[in-house]
């Protein structure tokens, strides 16, 4: 599971904090919005969410779609993990993510060996957001009202899919 940035133009919008635009990331340092990608193992992308705004990080994106977690905590039924990114903490029985470093502090030799591993096993997640932005020259960068890029997003993964003659 991974979160992507589809960047967009010409966007002011008030955020519920005051001074602080409701499409701007602050991690990307540009306008946007967030979209939720679950890809299979070998990195083909499967789902993707409905679009966030740009400035909700990826777990707060995910738990504004009703059923995601519930899907995917009956997809890892058998045990299998689901992989993620420090984006989506605070949901450690459904998501297998690296450890943090602590405040002025160091993580161990073991946890370094993790997290280069779950990083190895992730690059395959990041190849998902890779195609279906490859495959929607839209989804690299958006110049229309910002809330259609879910239906264009959808439409990617079911453009790719076609393409490849795939259906999961």
């Amino acid at each position: 599971m991974d979160g992507t940035l589809i960047r967009t133009d010409r966007i002011s919008t008030p955020g519920p904090t005051c001074g602080v635009d409701l499409w701007w990331s602050g991690k990307h340092h540009h306008h946007g919005g967030n979209i939720q990608v679950v890809s299979a193992p070998d990195g083909w992308p499967l789902w993707t969410s409905d679009l966030r705004p740009g400035r909700e990080h990826d777990m707060g994106a995910a738990r504004a779609d009703p059923d995601l977690l519930a899907r995917i905590a009956d997809w890892i039924g058998d045990g299998a993990p689901t992989l993620a990114d420090l984006g989506y903490e605070g949901e450690p029985e459904t998501f297998t993510i690296p450890f943090k470093k602590p405040k002025d502090g160091k993580l161990t030799v073991d946890q370094q060996a993790y997290n280069a591993l779950l990083g190895g096993l992730r690059c395959l997640g990041e190849r998902a957001n890779s195609l279906l932005k490859t495959t929607l020259k839209a989804l690299r960068r958006y110049r229309d009202c910002p809330w259609r890029l879910g239906d264009i997003a959808a439409a990617a993964l079911v453009l790719l899919h076609h393409e490849h003659g795939r259906t999961t």
